[in-house]
């Protein structure tokens, strides 16, 4: 565990040691405090205190991708080079990932686990009828547009007319559990930057900037559904866990001048489109 870090037993122990008998929260449970302290790893995780982290993942032989078991969003996927940079995919929402029914001998869909809800299977072939013509809009256009003038040797573009380069695309399958990939190259594993949910870890841990917002944030949430505590004391409590929230955000992001006068003195290039 990485000396910035502490961990949750280490947050529920601290907690329980410093509430009194005759304190509002003097009766929760080593296990409701526990449970309140993953929800409040999982919520400062979001947008406090993400733990960000990079796996290289394999390619299935169908070319996909199976997500990690602590996903919460991606940042970054794409293959590595020689030189140690990760050359990006870029996200394509047009890639097919459809599935279709499961049919009976008599053509009709089948609900194996009687869950209200036919059973499908992955289906990523094109359709059987209407198909439209790949090659025409691929390669239809080219003559006309693409090449519209030379410059220096080279063929000139119409500016406004698309760009961007990368090693291939994807397309995130939720249903699934899994991403789509399509790239030009045939590397065998791709490598993923996401968002973890880091309350599924087998030893949570949270960072020490927002070790208070998380022990506000395990107070609150024991007096907040509680009929003895006053209406006051949980607008305080509230207010205490919003306001240890803004502190370790305001911590978790600071902006040093050498950072400021490093995005000034950034060079700008510009070329000619052409």
């Amino acid at each position: 565990m990485a000396r910035n870090y502490i961990s949750v037993d280490q947050v529920v122990n601290d907690f329980l040691l410093n509430v009194d008998v005759d304190d509002y929260a003097g009766h929760a449970t080593d296990i409701s405090v526990r449970t309140h302290a993953l929800r409040g790893i999982r919520e400062l995780g979001f947008d406090v205190n993400k733990m960000v982290k990079s796996i290289k993942l394999p390619v299935e032989s169908n070319d996909t991708v199976e997500l990690p078991d602590d996903f919460v969003d991606y940042i970054k996927i794409g293959v590595v080079g020689s030189n140690g940079v990760v050359y990006v995919l870029g996200e394509n929402k047009n890639i097919n990932q459809s599935m279709t029914y499961v049919l009976d001998s008599s053509g009709n869909p089948i609900d194996s686990d009687d869950d209200g809800v036919f059973d499908r299977v992955e289906s990523k072939g094109p359709t059987n009828s209407g198909s439209p013509n790949v090659d025409l809009i691929e390669n239809g256009l080219d003559s006309f547009v693409f090449r519209n003038y030379l410059y220096d040797g080279g063929l000139g573009a119409l500016y406004g007319f698309g760009g961007g380069k990368s090693f291939g695309q994807f397309r995130m399958n939720l249903e699934q559990n899994r991403v789509e990939i399509s790239a030009n190259t045939d590397a065998s594993e791709v490598v993923m930057e996401y968002i973890s949910d880091e309350a599924r870890s087998s030893n949570p841990v949270i960072h020490v900037y927002a070790e208070e917002a998380l022990m506000a944030y395990i107070y609150y949430k024991i007096v907040e559904r509680k009929a003895s505590v006053p209406a006051s004391e949980k607008a305080r409590a509230r207010s205490e866990y919003y306001n240890e929230r803004r502190k370790a955000n305001a911590r978790m992001k600071s902006v040093s001048k050498d950072d400021i006068l490093k995005t000034i003195r950034k060079n700008f290039k510009q070329s000619p489109k052409y």
